[in-house]
């Protein structure tokens, strides 16, 4: 029976952006706004986040040819793009992989919510941060945003798409850490609960990878199986420093 998964899948959050550093020392100030002029789709990686894409792609060059990524996806803001052109660069394949940019990947819109630290969303904005917390991240949907079911909705799109075009391929995607969880989600068959469980236990480390693999025995066609979750032992290896801070703009733990 024709196989409708890839062989593998690796799903991997962009590098530390400067972004994430604006937002440390914004909450480190108890300030109120994250203090950074570009839009959030074109906020760079910063040096760190340079570093630790370079780490995570010289382990990918690691990999025997035939097991190393051949199609690879990405969000189209900035520091995912910088990402996943320095893993390929990187893991220097013999093949150039086919290389595609999917605005379905794009990190989760926060609307007005928006640049705004904890703190100020709680100040500006109390009413909306009592409804956050009764309905919970997994529903919420910021005037002008997205819950986490609209982000999950695109990404099932993205899913019919890899499935239809890529099945039996090695794919890698770069994406945010929102994305990264809610492909969970649709790949491991989870519940809200336990995937918002997973997002309370800690945030996606920068320049992680969590992996899946094609088991044709499992199932009538076979299913994917989950390898690695949050793999950060690239980055160990090279001495470069693990990052777990949220995207810009950040919202408060449910």
């Amino acid at each position: 029976m024709e196989q409708k998964w890839p062989q593998d899948i690796w799903l991997v959050r962009h590098g530390q952006s400067a972004g994430n550093v604006a937002r440390d020392a914004a909450e480190a100030a108890n300030g109120l706004h994250i203090d950074i002029a570009e839009r959030d789709v074109d906020v760079a990686l910063s040096a760190l986040g340079l570093d630790q894409a370079k780490a995570l792609g010289d382990w990918f060059g690691t990999l025997p040819q035939e097991q190393r990524p051949n199609v690879v996806l990405h969000s189209p803001y900035v520091r995912a793009v910088e990402t996943a052109r320095i893993l390929v660069e990187r893991m220097a394949a013999a093949e150039t992989p086919v290389v595609q940019v999917d605005e379905r990947l794009r990190e989760k819109e926060f609307g007005i919510l928006d640049r705004l630290t904890v703190l100020g969303i709680s100040q500006k904005y109390p009413e909306l941060h009592d409804q956050r917390q009764h309905v919970g991240k997994f529903y919420f949907r910021p005037p002008g945003g997205e819950s986490w079911c609209d982000v999950i909705l695109r990404l099932r799109s993205v899913l019919d798409t890899i499935t239809r075009e890529y099945n039996r391929e090695r794919v890698l995607i770069v994406g945010h850490q929102v994305t990264v969880n809610c492909f969970r989600y649709l790949l491991e068959r989870l519940d809200e609960a336990t995937i918002l469980a997973f997002d309370r236990a800690g945030d996606v480390p920068n320049c992680s990878v969590t992996s899946y693999a094609f088991d044709p025995a499992l199932g009538k066609r076979g299913k994917l199986v989950l390898k690695l979750t949050n793999f950060v032992a690239p980055l160990e290896q090279a001495g470069t420093r693990i990052t777990v801070q949220k995207d810009i703009p950040v919202a408060p733990k449910a």
